[in-house]
């Protein structure tokens, strides 16, 4: 069993900067592939960052050159920076934890979110 619990949420004006983090409590935590999801009202969850157990990151088109994700496997805790930010970037940001063993069983977990709001 894994908990996430995300933190460094709130109001920014556009051209901002904030940072999330998200501190998970259990095993495995190296493990996991981690990343982070947005959801807006009316808008399907969508993927913003990952980072995978070797630190290989992946990020959504729409935040590339402006987001950074990051994990420290030795404090159980996934950031992601988010700098430029635009009103577009509004929505409940989610820390995942996905985990897929080798005989076909996926764990994941997700944490309750934080708000991001970017607006003047």
């Amino acid at each position: 069993q894994v908990q996430l619990v995300e933190s460094g949420g709130g109001l920014v004006q556009p051209g901002g900067s904030l940072r999330l983090s998200c501190a998970a409590s259990g095993s495995s935590f190296s493990a996991y592939t981690m990343g982070w999801y947005r959801q807006t009202p009316g808008k399907q969850r969508e993927l913003v960052a990952v980072i995978t157990r070797d630190d290989t990151t992946n990020y959504a088109d729409a935040v590339k050159g402006r987001f950074t994700i990051s994990r420290d496997n030795a404090r159980n805790t996934v950031d992601l920076q988010m700098n430029s930010l635009k009103p577009e970037d509004t929505a409940v940001y989610h820390c995942n934890a996905d985990r897929l063993r080798s005989w076909g069983v996926r764990t994941m977990y997700w944490g309750q979110g934080t708000q991001v709001t970017v607006s003047s």
